[in-house]
């Protein structure tokens, strides 16, 4: 890592990927020659994300070797490219260096003063709110992050990332990949520690070399307080976020306003009343995170709190799409334990009638790896009544596979079966369309069909699909 340098041109594999992408225009952004290839890419019906990658300069490619070149100075992989990959075989026989993209965004943060977010869950939301709270203040910070902001994607952009004139730069730290020890930022965040896609025991060995890297060097590190898996990392309370007034930055007063939530905050003896269209306590805590770290960075507690109040939310974060009949429809991110749970509840906190769910399992390593933990959480969540037209229930549909070599030895419909053993309303269906139909038709006025899922790009389609038909009833 101290040898490799930013070179002037990168050729991304898997451009279209939302860690991929967000890299690529921040450096377009920043004047670097940039180009890319992915599967979905068309040279005859192109998706929107290639059309709004080209319009900023950036030369998309089909993913069978025709783009690699001696153009650029290094080619960059994400942890999902296999070496079968036909760019991979042509870069590696026109002997260009090969990155992890990780690197390459480790490097962007140590030219610049950088907040990186970690934690299991709530990553994209904290980063957006921070970005947003930013730029509110006018200081015209950097973004890179998993997922599109809302306000920026009605600008017909990607939302992913900015590369603006600011001193700041807000990353997304992924801890998945374990390459979340590689950031050295400014300020660090850590919102929680769950199990996710690795065991407890390494994630806490990850997220302890992350945290030591931060203060090693005289840096901020602000910890989640509320939360014991993280909490244990904290450099000291008066950095710290949470709900006890031992916490630099108190959130107090929850309380649910319709699909939005309402609470105080109390930084020394300020008391400043919060404001946010978004249900949920876990979006309190949220808020919170990215609170303490505009303090930080030097924004007024009023002056956050006048931002928050307009931010428009995350692409598929708790997305409210709206509702028909009576029925509210929400497409969310949700796909481990500990976020499908507090999906759930969110979403329990202002319906009045029964939370329908849906979820999309993505890949067979990670459905087997978490099916306990699956079944335990999803039971705690979901409701149960004296009349089962009122029990909250859950609907399955196969499996999201992305390809690669893999062992398919488990399917949504063992989770299903653990789920009825334990008295839980679900149901699989394989084919997501017929579940689709099936939700829609049980739904009644007040209810509250919930979409969750994670990876597969296809899913703010299907979301549309449940919506058109909730727009077909009468």
């Amino acid at each position: 890592m101290s040898s490799l340098q930013l070179s002037e041109s990168y050729f991304f594999v898997g451009l279209a990927g939302a860690g991929m992408s967000a890299i690529a225009q921040y450096l377009a952004g920043k004047g670097y020659s940039i180009g890319g290839s992915d599967r979905q890419f068309s040279d005859t019906t192109p998706p929107l994300v290639q059309k709004q990658l080209e319009q900023m300069g950036i030369q998309c490619f089909l993913q069978n070797g025709s783009g690699v070149s001696k153009a650029y100075s290094a080619v960059v992989v994400s942890t999902a490219i296999e070496e079968t990959n036909p760019d991979i075989i042509k870069a590696k026989t026109l002997g260009l260096k090969i990155f992890h993209r990780s690197e390459i965004l480790s490097l962007i943060s140590k030219s610049v003063k950088t907040i990186a977010v970690s934690g299991t869950s709530g990553k994209s939301t904290v980063t957006a709110m921070i970005f947003h709270v930013l730029d509110y203040a006018g200081l015209s910070p950097s973004m890179i992050t998993g997922a599109g902001l809302v306000s920026l994607e009605k600008k017909g952009k990607i939302g992913n990332a900015v590369a603006g004139n600011g001193e700041w730069l807000v990353v997304e730290a992924d801890e998945s990949d374990g390459t979340l020890v590689r950031y050295e930022p400014e300020i660090g965040v850590i919102l929680n520690l769950d199990k996710d896609h690795k065991e407890l025991t390494e994630l806490n060995q990850i997220f302890s070399t992350f945290a030591h890297q931060i203060l090693d060097r005289g840096k901020f590190l602000i910890v989640n307080d509320a939360h014991s898996g993280a909490n244990q990392f904290s450099a000291g309370r008066e950095f710290d976020f949470g709900f006890e007034n031992h916490v630099a930055v108190q959130g107090t007063d929850f309380s649910a306003i319709g699909t939005g939530i309402r609470f105080r905050v109390r930084y020394g003896n300020e008391l400043v009343r919060f404001e946010l269209p978004f249900p949920g306590r876990h979006n309190m805590e949220n808020a919170l995170a990215a609170i303490a770290v505009a303090l930080r960075v030097g924004v007024s507690l009023r002056t956050i709190a006048e931002a928050l109040t307009s931010f428009s939310g995350v692409y598929r974060r708790h997305q409210i799409l709206g509702s028909f009949s009576g029925i509210t429809l929400i497409d969310d991110f949700a796909h481990n334990p500990a976020k499908i749970a507090a999906s759930l509840r969110s979403v329990q906190a202002f319906t009045e009638g029964r939370v329908i769910a849906w979820f999309q399992p993505h890949g067979f390593g990670p459905t087997r790896f978490l099916r306990k933990e699956f079944v335990s959480e999803i039971k705690a969540a979901l409701r149960v009544s004296n009349t089962d037209s009122q029990n909250d229930c859950i609907f399955f549909s196969d499996i999201y596979y992305a390809g690669g070599t893999v062992v398919k030895d488990i399917s949504s419909a063992d989770l299903v079966d653990d789920l009825l053993e334990e008295g839980v309303e679900a149901y699989y269906l394989g084919n997501r369309n017929e579940c689709a139909k099936r939700m829609v038709s049980l739904a009644n006025s007040s209810d509250c069909i919930l979409l969750m899922g994670a990876r597969d790009p296809s899913l703010g389609d299907f979301a549309n699909h449940v919506k058109e038909l909730l727009q077909g009833l009468k």
